[in-house]
Protein backbone atom coordinates (compact mmCIF):
# COMPACT_ATOMS: atom_id res chain seq x y z
CA UNK A 1 0.00 0.00 0.00
CA UNK A 2 1.26 3.67 -0.73
CA UNK A 3 -0.09 5.73 2.41
CA UNK A 4 2.69 8.30 1.82
CA UNK A 5 0.94 11.79 2.19
CA UNK A 6 0.69 14.00 -1.42
CA UNK A 7 1.08 16.53 0.91
CA UNK A 8 1.63 18.03 4.57
CA UNK A 9 1.41 21.63 5.96
CA UNK A 10 4.53 22.36 8.14
CA UNK A 11 2.02 23.00 11.02
CA UNK A 12 0.39 19.76 11.82
CA UNK A 13 2.86 18.11 14.14
CA UNK A 14 0.67 18.85 17.17
CA UNK A 15 -0.68 15.67 17.54
CA UNK A 16 -3.55 17.05 19.88
CA UNK A 17 -5.12 18.66 16.94
CA UNK A 18 -8.44 17.58 15.98
CA UNK A 19 -9.04 16.06 12.47
CA UNK A 20 -11.97 15.04 9.93
CA UNK A 21 -10.69 12.25 7.67
CA UNK A 22 -12.52 12.05 4.16
CA UNK A 23 -12.24 8.70 2.43
CA UNK A 24 -13.15 7.93 -1.14
CA UNK A 25 -13.01 4.40 -2.38
CA UNK A 26 -12.70 3.23 -5.71
CA UNK A 27 -12.21 -0.29 -7.57
CA UNK A 28 -8.65 1.05 -8.82
CA UNK A 29 -7.35 3.25 -5.76
CA UNK A 30 -8.77 4.40 -2.30
CA UNK A 31 -7.63 8.15 -1.62
CA UNK A 32 -7.96 9.75 1.71
CA UNK A 33 -7.69 13.47 2.51
CA UNK A 34 -7.47 14.90 6.09
CA UNK A 35 -8.71 18.30 7.65
CA UNK A 36 -9.24 21.19 9.92
CA UNK A 37 -12.39 22.01 11.98
CA UNK A 38 -11.71 25.23 9.40
CA UNK A 39 -12.03 22.86 6.67
CA UNK A 40 -8.67 23.52 5.43
CA UNK A 41 -6.81 19.93 4.35
CA UNK A 42 -3.77 19.50 5.50
CA UNK A 43 -2.98 16.00 4.14
CA UNK A 44 -3.50 13.36 1.91
CA UNK A 45 -2.38 10.26 0.57
CA UNK A 46 -3.73 7.10 -1.51
CA UNK A 47 -4.00 3.17 -0.37
CA UNK A 48 -5.19 -0.08 -2.77
CA UNK A 49 -8.75 0.07 -4.31
CA UNK A 50 -11.42 -1.44 -2.51
CA UNK A 51 -15.00 -2.19 -2.75
CA UNK A 52 -18.15 -2.47 -0.91
CA UNK A 53 -18.39 -6.08 -3.13
CA UNK A 54 -15.43 -7.43 -1.03
CA UNK A 55 -17.28 -8.44 2.10
CA UNK A 56 -18.98 -10.70 0.05
CA UNK A 57 -16.06 -12.92 0.87
CA UNK A 58 -13.87 -14.15 4.19
CA UNK A 59 -10.85 -12.91 2.05
CA UNK A 60 -12.33 -10.03 0.59
CA UNK A 61 -13.26 -8.76 4.11
CA UNK A 62 -9.81 -9.46 5.45
CA UNK A 63 -8.74 -7.33 2.61
CA UNK A 64 -10.70 -4.99 3.22
CA UNK A 65 -9.48 -4.28 6.77
CA UNK A 66 -6.24 -4.48 6.03
CA UNK A 67 -6.08 -1.06 3.80
CA UNK A 68 -8.40 0.69 6.25
CA UNK A 69 -5.80 -0.63 9.13
CA UNK A 70 -2.86 0.85 7.10
CA UNK A 71 -4.46 4.25 6.53
CA UNK A 72 -5.85 4.53 9.81
CA UNK A 73 -2.14 4.39 10.96
CA UNK A 74 -0.92 6.85 8.28
CA UNK A 75 -3.14 9.31 9.49
CA UNK A 76 -3.07 9.02 13.14
CA UNK A 77 0.50 10.45 13.00
CA UNK A 78 -1.15 13.56 11.76
CA UNK A 79 -3.17 14.62 15.07
CA UNK A 80 -6.01 13.25 16.71
CA UNK A 81 -8.91 11.84 14.07
CA UNK A 82 -12.31 12.73 15.26
CA UNK A 83 -14.46 12.33 12.68
CA UNK A 84 -14.93 10.28 9.30
CA UNK A 85 -16.68 10.44 6.25
CA UNK A 86 -16.59 7.84 4.02
CA UNK A 87 -17.78 6.84 0.21
CA UNK A 88 -17.25 3.62 -0.74
CA UNK A 89 -17.89 2.02 -4.32
CA UNK A 90 -20.65 -0.51 -4.23
CA UNK A 91 -22.08 0.52 -0.88
CA UNK A 92 -25.50 -0.26 0.08
CA UNK A 93 -27.35 -0.28 3.04
CA UNK A 94 -27.37 -3.53 4.07
CA UNK A 95 -23.82 -3.37 4.15
CA UNK A 96 -23.87 -0.48 6.80
CA UNK A 97 -23.99 -2.88 10.12
CA UNK A 98 -21.04 -4.58 9.15
CA UNK A 99 -18.87 -1.68 7.46
CA UNK A 100 -19.44 0.76 10.87
CA UNK A 101 -18.63 -2.58 12.87
CA UNK A 102 -15.49 -2.72 11.05
CA UNK A 103 -14.49 0.85 11.10
CA UNK A 104 -15.60 1.75 14.73
CA UNK A 105 -12.76 -1.45 15.18
CA UNK A 106 -10.04 -0.14 13.19
CA UNK A 107 -10.52 3.66 13.62
CA UNK A 108 -11.19 3.11 17.43
CA UNK A 109 -14.32 5.78 17.59
CA UNK A 110 -18.17 5.63 17.81
CA UNK A 111 -20.20 5.05 15.07
CA UNK A 112 -21.89 8.91 15.94
CA UNK A 113 -18.35 9.77 14.27
CA UNK A 114 -17.78 7.82 11.31
CA UNK A 115 -21.04 8.69 8.52
CA UNK A 116 -21.22 5.96 5.64
CA UNK A 117 -22.27 6.41 2.19
CA UNK A 118 -21.31 6.00 -1.65
CA UNK A 119 -18.57 7.15 -3.50
CA UNK A 120 -20.61 9.11 -5.69
CA UNK A 121 -22.54 10.85 -3.29
CA UNK A 122 -19.50 12.32 -1.80
CA UNK A 123 -18.41 13.28 -5.65
CA UNK A 124 -21.84 14.37 -6.17
CA UNK A 125 -21.55 17.03 -3.55
CA UNK A 126 -18.12 18.28 -4.66
CA UNK A 127 -19.67 19.25 -7.85
CA UNK A 128 -23.16 20.43 -6.83
CA UNK A 129 -25.32 22.11 -4.15
CA UNK A 130 -28.61 19.27 -4.22
CA UNK A 131 -30.98 19.91 -6.75
CA UNK A 132 -28.55 21.99 -9.32
CA UNK A 133 -27.04 19.82 -11.99
CA UNK A 134 -26.54 16.29 -12.36
CA UNK A 135 -23.04 14.82 -12.21
CA UNK A 136 -21.60 11.60 -14.81
CA UNK A 137 -18.94 10.20 -13.58
CA UNK A 138 -16.57 7.63 -15.04
CA UNK A 139 -13.83 5.75 -13.66
CA UNK A 140 -13.71 1.98 -13.50
CA UNK A 141 -17.18 2.18 -13.54
CA UNK A 142 -19.61 4.49 -14.75
CA UNK A 143 -22.97 6.25 -13.43
CA UNK A 144 -25.08 9.78 -13.10
CA UNK A 145 -26.15 10.88 -10.08
CA UNK A 146 -28.14 13.58 -9.01
CA UNK A 147 -29.11 14.45 -5.39
CA UNK A 148 -32.69 16.66 -4.98
CA UNK A 149 -33.36 19.49 -2.93
CA UNK A 150 -34.90 17.33 -0.22
CA UNK A 151 -31.46 15.31 -0.17
CA UNK A 152 -32.59 12.00 -2.10
CA UNK A 153 -30.10 10.32 -4.58
CA UNK A 154 -31.17 9.03 -7.75
CA UNK A 155 -29.18 7.67 -10.07
CA UNK A 156 -28.76 6.48 -13.89
CA UNK A 157 -26.22 3.80 -14.86
CA UNK A 158 -23.86 2.23 -12.41
CA UNK A 159 -25.29 -1.58 -12.86
CA UNK A 160 -21.76 -2.96 -12.77
CA UNK A 161 -19.39 -4.17 -15.32
CA UNK A 162 -21.32 -7.42 -16.13
CA UNK A 163 -24.44 -5.33 -17.31
CA UNK A 164 -23.34 -1.91 -18.40
CA UNK A 165 -20.63 0.83 -16.93
CA UNK A 166 -20.68 2.02 -20.57
CA UNK A 167 -17.95 4.87 -21.30
CA UNK A 168 -16.45 3.86 -18.16
CA UNK A 169 -12.46 2.13 -18.12
CA UNK A 170 -13.30 -1.13 -17.75
CA UNK A 171 -15.81 -0.43 -20.53
CA UNK A 172 -13.24 0.83 -22.70
CA UNK A 173 -10.69 -2.14 -21.75
CA UNK A 174 -13.24 -4.60 -22.79
CA UNK A 175 -14.39 -3.01 -26.35
CA UNK A 176 -10.52 -2.98 -27.30
CA UNK A 177 -9.62 -6.66 -26.52
CA UNK A 178 -13.31 -7.77 -27.62
CA UNK A 179 -12.72 -5.91 -30.99
CA UNK A 180 -8.84 -7.27 -31.27
CA UNK A 181 -9.77 -11.07 -31.01
CA UNK A 182 -13.02 -10.29 -33.01
CA UNK A 183 -10.49 -9.15 -36.00
CA UNK A 184 -8.27 -11.82 -35.21
CA UNK A 185 -10.97 -14.35 -35.65
CA UNK A 186 -11.39 -13.24 -39.26
CA UNK A 187 -8.05 -12.26 -40.43
CA UNK A 188 -5.77 -14.52 -38.35
CA UNK A 189 -2.59 -12.04 -37.10
CA UNK A 190 -4.26 -8.73 -38.04
CA UNK A 191 -2.69 -7.46 -34.67
CA UNK A 192 0.45 -7.88 -35.58
CA UNK A 193 -0.19 -4.37 -37.89
CA UNK A 194 -2.28 -2.96 -35.48
CA UNK A 195 -1.26 -0.47 -32.92
CA UNK A 196 -4.24 -0.69 -30.60
CA UNK A 197 -3.61 -4.73 -30.24
CA UNK A 198 0.47 -3.95 -29.92
CA UNK A 199 -0.42 -1.65 -27.11
CA UNK A 200 -2.93 -3.96 -25.34
CA UNK A 201 -0.55 -6.78 -25.72
CA UNK A 202 2.00 -5.15 -24.09
CA UNK A 203 -0.33 -3.99 -21.64
CA UNK A 204 -1.34 -7.90 -20.58
CA UNK A 205 1.97 -9.21 -21.27
CA UNK A 206 1.47 -11.41 -24.71
CA UNK A 207 0.26 -11.67 -27.60
CA UNK A 208 -1.59 -15.33 -27.62
CA UNK A 209 -5.37 -16.10 -26.69
CA UNK A 210 -4.09 -17.69 -23.43
CA UNK A 211 -2.60 -13.86 -22.49
CA UNK A 212 -5.58 -12.13 -22.95
CA UNK A 213 -7.55 -14.80 -21.22
CA UNK A 214 -5.92 -14.92 -18.27
CA UNK A 215 -5.89 -11.26 -18.17
CA UNK A 216 -9.32 -10.72 -18.45
CA UNK A 217 -10.98 -13.39 -16.22
CA UNK A 218 -8.27 -13.70 -13.54
CA UNK A 219 -7.49 -9.88 -13.00
CA UNK A 220 -9.44 -7.19 -10.85
CA UNK A 221 -12.18 -5.15 -12.11
CA UNK A 222 -9.42 -2.62 -11.60
CA UNK A 223 -6.52 -3.76 -13.76
CA UNK A 224 -8.59 -4.67 -15.95
CA UNK A 225 -9.59 -0.84 -16.01
CA UNK A 226 -6.42 0.24 -16.62
CA UNK A 227 -6.02 -1.10 -20.12
CA UNK A 228 -7.93 1.87 -21.14
CA UNK A 229 -4.15 3.56 -20.91
CA UNK A 230 -3.04 1.68 -23.50
CA UNK A 231 -6.32 2.76 -25.74
CA UNK A 232 -5.71 6.11 -24.80
CA UNK A 233 -2.03 5.64 -26.35
CA UNK A 234 -3.03 4.64 -29.62
CA UNK A 235 -6.09 6.44 -30.41
CA UNK A 236 -4.04 9.47 -32.32
CA UNK A 237 -2.48 7.07 -34.59
CA UNK A 238 -5.47 4.32 -34.62
CA UNK A 239 -8.45 5.22 -35.74
CA UNK A 240 -10.30 2.12 -33.51
CA UNK A 241 -9.17 3.31 -30.27
CA UNK A 242 -10.22 6.58 -31.59
CA UNK A 243 -13.74 5.16 -32.16
CA UNK A 244 -14.24 3.20 -28.58
CA UNK A 245 -13.12 6.68 -26.86
CA UNK A 246 -15.42 8.64 -29.06
CA UNK A 247 -18.12 6.08 -28.08
CA UNK A 248 -17.33 6.21 -24.60
CA UNK A 249 -18.52 9.87 -24.54
CA UNK A 250 -21.32 9.09 -25.90
CA UNK A 251 -22.15 6.46 -23.56
CA UNK A 252 -21.40 9.05 -20.79
CA UNK A 253 -23.74 11.22 -22.36
CA UNK A 254 -26.59 8.80 -22.60
CA UNK A 255 -26.58 8.90 -18.56
CA UNK A 256 -26.81 12.83 -18.61
CA UNK A 257 -29.47 12.26 -20.93
CA UNK A 258 -31.01 9.89 -18.33
CA UNK A 259 -31.22 12.59 -16.10
CA UNK A 260 -32.65 15.28 -18.10
CA UNK A 261 -35.53 12.81 -19.18
CA UNK A 262 -36.31 12.21 -15.79
CA UNK A 263 -35.81 15.42 -13.82
CA UNK A 264 -35.32 18.44 -16.43
CA UNK A 265 -32.73 19.87 -18.08
CA UNK A 266 -30.01 21.05 -15.69
CA UNK A 267 -26.16 21.69 -15.78
CA UNK A 268 -23.87 18.39 -16.04
CA UNK A 269 -20.47 18.23 -14.80
CA UNK A 270 -18.63 15.22 -16.25
CA UNK A 271 -15.73 13.92 -14.14
CA UNK A 272 -13.60 10.81 -13.01
CA UNK A 273 -10.51 9.75 -13.89
CA UNK A 274 -11.35 8.29 -17.44
CA UNK A 275 -11.47 11.89 -18.26
CA UNK A 276 -7.96 12.22 -18.04
CA UNK A 277 -7.48 9.65 -20.72
CA UNK A 278 -7.97 11.65 -24.08
CA UNK A 279 -9.99 14.19 -25.34
CA UNK A 280 -12.22 12.36 -27.46
CA UNK A 281 -13.94 11.51 -24.68
CA UNK A 282 -15.67 14.68 -23.12
CA UNK A 283 -15.63 16.14 -26.99
CA UNK A 284 -17.46 13.34 -27.78
CA UNK A 285 -19.80 13.52 -25.11
CA UNK A 286 -20.68 17.76 -25.77
CA UNK A 287 -21.25 16.20 -29.25
CA UNK A 288 -23.97 14.09 -27.95
CA UNK A 289 -25.91 15.96 -25.45
CA UNK A 290 -27.91 18.55 -26.74
CA UNK A 291 -26.40 22.58 -26.80
CA UNK A 292 -29.13 23.90 -24.46
CA UNK A 293 -27.38 21.63 -21.42
CA UNK A 294 -24.52 22.87 -20.02
CA UNK A 295 -21.44 20.80 -19.49
CA UNK A 296 -18.60 20.98 -17.87
CA UNK A 297 -15.87 18.74 -16.84
CA UNK A 298 -14.25 18.90 -13.69
CA UNK A 299 -11.22 16.23 -12.18
CA UNK A 300 -13.01 15.19 -9.09
CA UNK A 301 -11.37 15.18 -5.79
CA UNK A 302 -13.93 13.95 -3.78
CA UNK A 303 -11.53 12.48 -1.14
CA UNK A 304 -10.87 16.34 -0.35
CA UNK A 305 -14.84 16.57 -0.54
CA UNK A 306 -15.38 13.82 1.92
CA UNK A 307 -12.92 15.61 4.52
CA UNK A 308 -14.68 18.68 4.10
CA UNK A 309 -17.80 17.20 4.58
CA UNK A 310 -16.25 15.48 8.12
CA UNK A 311 -14.86 18.63 9.12
CA UNK A 312 -18.19 20.10 9.37
CA UNK A 313 -19.18 17.44 11.11
CA UNK A 314 -16.14 18.24 13.70
CA UNK A 315 -16.75 21.78 13.76
CA UNK A 316 -20.57 20.91 15.46
CA UNK A 317 -18.54 18.75 18.49
CA UNK A 318 -15.19 20.68 19.30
Amino acid sequence: MNSAAAFVSPDINDSASALALGIDTGGTQTRWALAKANQDIIASGTAAGLTALQLKSQQGRREFAQVFSDLAAAVRSHGHLQTVRVGITGFSDDMRVVILEMLTGILQMPESRIRLGTDIEIAYLDSFKPGTGYLVYAGTGSIAAYIDGSGQFHRAGGRGYLLDDGGSGFWIAREAVRHIWRTEDECPGASRDSLLAQEIFKAIGGDDWDSSKDFMYHRSRGDIGKLALAVAASANADPVAADILKRAGQELARLGMAMCQRFGNKPVVLSGRVLELHPFIAASCRTHLPSEINLRTSICQAHFSAARLAARQLQSIT
